[in-house]
């Protein structure tokens, strides 16, 4: 795994059509409930900040946000499962933050898993902090889970 963090070998562009094919891969592989193709093309035509971590045309993760009244809102951010714990979705994160200030946003947001530790850890580590939830947000297996809402002042 330390050659997918070399210098200068990570890029990071904007999620186009043609990466949906991957995205969705990566997306059904993380997670029990993943987003649909639709709602990935539904982001990118209301023009929500889609990107794409890659090394060498290959996708390692991704990320959307929303952009609105000074808000920034992170709605997906993955890593695909081989290259997790390697500091990339950390990477991912500090480039959502950075466009967030750039666009003067004076708050970024997200919503989490209470189950998902080491995402609430790396949040805690960036700054987050824990503000609220939303009750019977997720889908689960055996009804919803409640969703952890964190945020951090720009």
């Amino acid at each position: 795994m330390s050659a997918i963090l070399q210098p200068g070998a990570m890029r990071i562009r904007t999620l186009v059509e043609d990466d949906l094919d991957r995205v969705i891969e990566i997306e059904q592989l993380a997670y029990d409930h993943p987003w649909t193709i639709g709602i990935f093309r539904d982001c990118l035509r209301v023009g929500y900040i889609c990107q794409i971590l890659e090394q060498d045309g290959e996708i390692h993760g991704y990320s959307v946000m929303s952009d609105a009244v000074g808000e920034a809102h992170i709605l997906n951010i993955c890593i695909r499962q081989e290259s997790q714990r390697s500091g990339l979705g950390r990477l991912l994160v500090e480039n959502m933050l950075t466009m967030a200030r750039r666009m003067t946003n004076e708050i970024i947001l997200l919503e989490v898993r209470p189950s998902n530790k080491v995402a609430i850890a790396l949040y805690h580590d960036m700054g987050f902090c824990e503000v609220g939830s939303r009750k019977a947000y997720y889908p689960g297996h055996n009804g919803r889970e409640d969703a952890l809402i964190m945020a951090l002042n720009l």
